[in-house]
């Protein structure tokens, strides 16, 4: 494992991160590890060099935060590792259990750092754009909870482009915050990143550390063109059908498959490998619900594609309406 700089900011980051959504409470979501179950997974990354951890209040209602708050404590030291966590989506069913108003946003951070047991979290993400809250009063309280300690850098998650340079803009112009990193929705299969986000976060030299870079396991190369898989999470992911599962979609997965092939690896080695070449990517974000996944992973690191493998991955894709933004 590397460490790179996440942007321009000084914050070095493992060049993968690890994703924690798949720890938690089954009641969630049934492909979700308990307590019991996750804990191996947190020693194993660490023992593999990651440094980054990704999670948000609202995986399993807050329980993936406390999973990973008890099992970083075990295993690690607070200053050693990255931890990464996001506000905006329901956490509860008051009217204001959601947004990015100043008072969401300040309750919101309170009740992350108990469930993780940290006076602070190194990375705050906004987890979508508030369209009902100005930006303005977002950026000001994001602004304000940097500045007494409780975060370190702040962070966006999909939005359009102009949405988040217009976020940035009045950062700038009040002298508050700015953002240091964008999570955004780009892998083989959706790409539709690439016209106006990437090359935005690049010339603004924000980090891009993008969700799902295996398409939610559907660069496994075990998804069925009738949907579903082989997998817990492939039978009962109706997102992942909702966003992907077109048949361009499949022939780039064949694709993969067999450059997998000819190489003797797996198909999101080469999804991972392919990922991690695109201009301005700092640490793609994966899961893992099975030990190998992590090993098949940090594996990826080591394959160099080709121009003309880079290539034949590339020229199957056609445009997608915009996915993943809400």
């Amino acid at each position: 494992m590397k460490y790179v700089n996440l942007g321009t900011s000084g914050l070095r980051v493992s060049e993968l991160c690890f994703g924690c959504m798949s720890y938690g409470r089954r009641s969630w979501r049934d492909w979700v590890l308990d307590e019991e179950e996750a804990r191996p997974f947190y020693k194993k990354a660490l023992e593999l060099g990651f440094n980054f951890f990704d999670t948000a209040d609202m995986y399993s209602l807050g329980t993936s935060e406390e999973v990973i708050g008890r099992a970083l404590r075990d295993f690690s030291r607070r200053d050693q590792v990255v931890i990464a966590t996001k506000v905006f989506n329901p956490m509860g069913d008051g009217p204001n259990d959601r947004g990015l108003s100043r008072k969401h946003i300040m309750d919101s951070i309170d009740n992350s750092l108990r469930r993780l047991g940290t006076d602070y979290v190194d990375i705050y993400y906004i987890h979508r754009f508030d369209y009902r809250t100005p930006i303005e009063e977002t950026m000001e309280a994001l602004n304000d909870i940097v500045r007494v300690g409780k975060v370190r850098y702040i962070g966006a998650s999909s939005m359009h482009a102009f949405q988040f340079a217009k976020m940035q803009f009045t950062a700038e112009r009040n002298g508050w915050t700015r953002f240091v990193a964008m999570q955004n929705h780009y892998n083989l299969v959706y790409r539709e990143e690439e016209r106006e986000m990437i090359p935005y976060c690049r010339e603004e030299g924000i980090a891009l550390v993008p969700w799902s870079p295996l398409a939610r396991g559907f660069l496994a190369g075990n998804r069925a063109r009738t949907g579903g898989g082989a997998t817990t999470r492939s039978k009962s992911d109706t997102l992942a059908e909702n966003l992907y599962y077109r048949d361009e979609d499949f022939t780039i997965v064949d694709r993969a498959v067999e450059i997998a092939q000819e190489r003797g690896a797996k198909p999101v080695q080469i999804a991972l490998a392919w990922i991690r070449r695109k201009p301005g990517i700092t640490a793609p974000i994966i899961g893992a619900t099975r030990m190998e996944y992590l090993d098949d992973a940090v594996g990826a690191l080591d394959i160099a594609l080709s121009d003309e493998e880079m290539k034949r991955l590339e020229e199957p894709y056609q445009p997608h309406p915009t996915l993943g933004h809400n």
